[in-house]
């Protein structure tokens, strides 16, 4: 039994020392582990300091950007009520126009009209048949049928002839055509 003993005695000292030797290389392997986790975990921390500041810098850009669009709307806002504005006042300005354009017209078609309504009919006539048709149209066009009978009847057949359609067709009548 002694020998027994001294055997078991024998192996439970193997078996320390070996355990004691795992023991000691696990810890350097879980110490080392360690070492690389925490090397690890550094290098994610620098990552993830590295992404904040990114994303601060980004933020900030867009931000920056978000400003600069809203200003420039804000301009082409300004710009197309100006052009509204404007464009308002430009149609006044035009109808207004058109309106004194007419009464001119007018004004300068009651002259002529008083003018040839006064003049004797042979002298009409023979005004008329040298003027364009489309001008002579207009000229009797305003004046009273009974005028433009007796100046008709003293022009040119011919050229009464194709006034007469003209005053058919009614105004406006083309001033830019010639005889």
């Amino acid at each position: 039994m002694k020998r027994f003993l001294v055997v078991i005695s024998l192996f439970l000292t193997i078996s320390s020392t070996l355990f004691a030797t795992d023991l000691i290389e696990c810890n350097k392997i879980f110490e080392q582990r360690k070492n690389e986790i925490l090397r690890e975990l550094d290098r994610l921390d620098d990552e993830r300091q590295a992404f904040e500041l990114y994303k601060d810098a980004q933020n900030k850009l867009l931000e920056k950007k978000a400003k600069k669009i809203v200003q420039k709307l804000q301009e082409v806002n300004a710009t197309l009520q100006k052009v509204t504005q404007t464009k308002q006042e430009v149609v006044k300005l035009y109808d207004d126009n058109k309106k004194l354009l007419e009464e001119i017209k007018k004004a300068k078609d009651d002259k002529i009209t008083a003018a040839y309504t006064k003049m004797k009919d042979s002298k009409a006539a023979a005004i008329l048949d040298t003027m364009p048709k489309p001008k002579s149209a207009s000229i009797l066009f305003n004046l009273q049928p009974k005028k433009i009978a007796k100046i008709m009847a003293k022009m040119d057949p011919d050229i009464a002839s194709a006034v007469t359609q003209l005053l058919e067709k009614g105004p406006p009548f083309d001033l830019n055509q010639t005889k």
